[in-house]
């Protein structure tokens, strides 16, 4: 199995069989997940926060790092390597609150939000998710079989 290891702020697209996204210690961020399960093309991107209008230098030179500016291109290379909307679903994992002290800022509720008001607005629906709470996860999407795994302190969950 090879291994595309997603870094925070970055995304990767894969229709290789043998392979597998992950990306790891998702506290406030949140991974979005899209799988096209008749071509079997899979998508992951790790989002830092929601959008880009804080720091609009840091969303050009890395626009993935946004929610808003990073949707669009998983969206874009998703298309690129032949997935369709009509036979993917989406899943979306993180947005954790894991600093008590600044739970005014709670930037994990706040990604999370962006992105359902994005993919509302796109018309696009989560078929499942894992979300909130005060602990980080690692993910991982199987390309071959199109499965998500969630995992936290040695513990394993598929969803």
């Amino acid at each position: 199995m090879k291994l595309f290891e997603v870094g925070i702020g970055e995304l990767g697209v894969s229709s290789d069989r043998e392979s597998e996204i992950k990306t790891y210690a998702l506290g406030s961020c949140v991974a979005l997940v899209i799988y096209d399960k008749v071509n079997r093309i899979g998508g992951m991107i790790h989002i830092a926060l929601p959008y880009g209008e804080i720091n609009k230098e840091k969303a050009e030179k890395l626009p993935t790092y946004f929610a808003d500016t990073g949707l669009p291109l998983l969206f874009k290379k998703m298309n690129e390597i032949g997935a369709k909307r009509s036979t993917s679903w989406i899943k979306l994992v993180g947005g954790a609150s894991v600093i008590k002290s600044c739970e005014s800022f709670d930037i994990g509720k706040r990604n999370v939000l962006a992105v359902r008001k994005i993919l509302w607005n796109k018309k696009l629906r989560i078929v499942k998710e894992d979300v909130g709470g005060d602990y980080s996860r690692t993910v991982s999407l199987n390309i071959g079989d199109g499965s998500v795994t969630v995992s936290n302190s040695g513990k394993n969950w598929k969803i």
